[in-house]
């Protein structure tokens, strides 16, 4: 098993969480952060354009703002934002440090 499932409540959204783990004599650090991203917006990509346009249009702006994140920080999940959300969150984990 390579991946660990640990749920953490109480999860606010641009908040960083920070996790230790010792595997064997190894102590590893990881830090998490979820960032809010602009998911529904009216703008020259989406305006007054079809469903299937918009959607594109979301799609590729929350690539883009992926694309342009702290590259010392990868991409772990994207959550499905609820009905008419303005924002999607983007859960991001800073790339490992070993003690």
């Amino acid at each position: 098993m390579k991946d660990i499932c640990v749920p953490i409540p109480g999860f606010e959204e641009d908040e960083v969480a920070e996790l230790y783990l010792k595997i064997g004599d190894k102590k590893i650090s990881y830090d998490f952060r979820i960032e809010s991203f602009l998911w529904d917006a009216e703008d020259e990509l989406s305006a007054g354009k079809d469903d299937l346009t918009r959607s594109i249009a979301r799609i590729e702006r929350l690539r883009k703002a992926i694309n342009t994140y702290d590259k010392s920080w990868e991409l772990v999940q994207i959550f499905n934002p609820p009905e008419n959300s303005k924002y999607i969150q983007v859960l991001f984990r800073k790339k490992n440090r070993m003690e």
